[in-house]
């Protein structure tokens, strides 16, 4: 099982952030999805399925470019914990803010419990203020 869920946190942030493939998120995630640590647009917690695909949507509009490096990888039980590095410029105007054409490096950790082969609920600890300070706003 662990190396199954290493296998799908790796193709998950290749697959969904890396290429953008948002038919992937299906097939990767719960209907159920809670994910602590991103909001949506009006600042409430990401609590379903249908409001990670907005926000994937969002994200990826400011980031089209993105890239997500999955650079350590460790799971026990249903849990999986990826340790990430991210790149990307920012070319979209979707975060609120317009495009600044910044390179941005940031780093995260994302933790996943995965049931039946998907994820079901996530915690994410991206370093969101080095993003913002890279984009200017803050």
């Amino acid at each position: 099982m662990s190396e199954e869920n290493k296998r799908l946190m790796h193709r998950w942030f290749e697959e969904v952030w890396t290429k953008g493939n948002s038919n992937a998120i299906s097939e990767m995630i719960t209907e159920d999805l809670v994910v602590h640590g991103l909001t949506d647009a009006s600042g409430n917690p990401v609590s379903s399925a249908t409001a990670f695909r907005e926000f994937h949507k969002t994200f990826r509009g400011a980031f089209p470019g993105i890239v997500v490096e999955v650079e350590d990888c460790i799971a026990e039980g249903d849990k999986v914990v990826a340790r990430c590095a991210v790149r990307a410029k920012h070319t979209g105007d979707s975060l609120g803010i317009s495009a600044t054409n910044a390179d941005v490096d940031f780093t995260g950790i994302a933790i996943c419990r995965i049931r039946d082969g998907r994820i079901v609920e996530a915690w994410n600890n991206f370093d969101f203020m080095r993003l913002n300070r890279q984009l200017g706003a803050i």
